[in-house]
């Protein structure tokens, strides 16, 4: 199947590892080019140069909750890259205690979506494929038999509801917008990498809950994530794709 993506122009945040890091290397095995970016300058540029050996890449650091440093990425990709057409808005401040954490969540999970949405928006405009894919969690729909009350999930359903909202303002514009949203996903020093050492009850449990017995990969979620922002996803829009190998119990009407 052909998705139709060669020659378009994807803006991913939070790609220097894991899932978004496995998204700009499925966009350009599809022939798209990339701008990526990430908090750290060094290993940015590292994963950057990787990528290079693909295709087209842009790189730069950025703080994904200022505005300022979003429009700045995207005005600077837009012209290094020709246009954009998608953007994957990945980047997250994962989990942590106290005020603080919901402060970073709410910054990194909640205003980058804002961000990128306000300033992409006159570039996405005038493409004749514009898609946003926001990336949220299946913590954000169920409170499930391992999961916590803490600023994850929260901040992940608002993702859910503003990519929803922004589907049904921005599609007269010709812009969709859909959300992703991952189970348990194991990838080497991610989370879940993590919890296998030090929490294996933990694991094991989330093991447990996954019908098809197996976490998922980045590379699950790169493929999901690449197919709604193509143009072989053209009528969809206003959607959250669960990724979750059967983690979820809950009834999809």
């Amino acid at each position: 199947m052909d998705l139709n993506l060669k020659g378009k122009r994807a803006l991913i945040s939070g790609a220097s590892r894991g899932i978004g890091l496995a998204i700009a290397r499925t966009l350009l095995a599809e022939g798209a080019s990339v701008g990526i970016c990430a908090r750290g300058e060094e290993h940015l540029a590292e994963v950057a140069g990787e990528l290079s050996e693909q295709g087209t890449v842009f790189h730069k650091a950025v703080d994904v909750g200022d505005a300022d440093s979003v429009k700045s990425f995207v005005d600077e990709a837009a012209e290094a890259l020709g246009g954009i057409d998608i953007v994957v808005v990945n980047a997250s401040a994962a989990t942590g205690k106290g005020h603080q954490a919901w402060v970073n969540s709410f910054n990194v999970d909640l205003m980058s979506l804002v961000n990128f949405i306000e300033s992409a928006t006159p570039h996405l405009e005038v493409s004749e494929s514009a898609s946003v894919v926001t990336i949220s969690t299946t913590s954000a729909l169920e409170a499930g038999p391992i999961s916590t009350a803490n600023s994850y999930g929260a901040l992940k359903a608002a993702v859910l509801q503003h990519s929803s909202a922004q589907a049904r303002a921005l599609g007269p514009k010709g812009i969709r917008v859909n959300a992703i949203s991952p189970g348990p996903i194991f990838f080497e020093g991610g989370a879940w990498d993590t919890i296998q050492t030090a929490r294996p009850a933990l694991y094991e449990a989330a093991l447990a809950s996954a019908s098809l017995g197996k976490l998922g990969g980045a590379e699950d979620v790169a493929n999901a994530v690449v197919f709604l922002s193509s143009p072989a996803a053209g009528h969809i829009t206003g959607t959250n794709l669960v990724v979750d190998g059967g983690f979820t119990n809950r009834f999809d009407f």
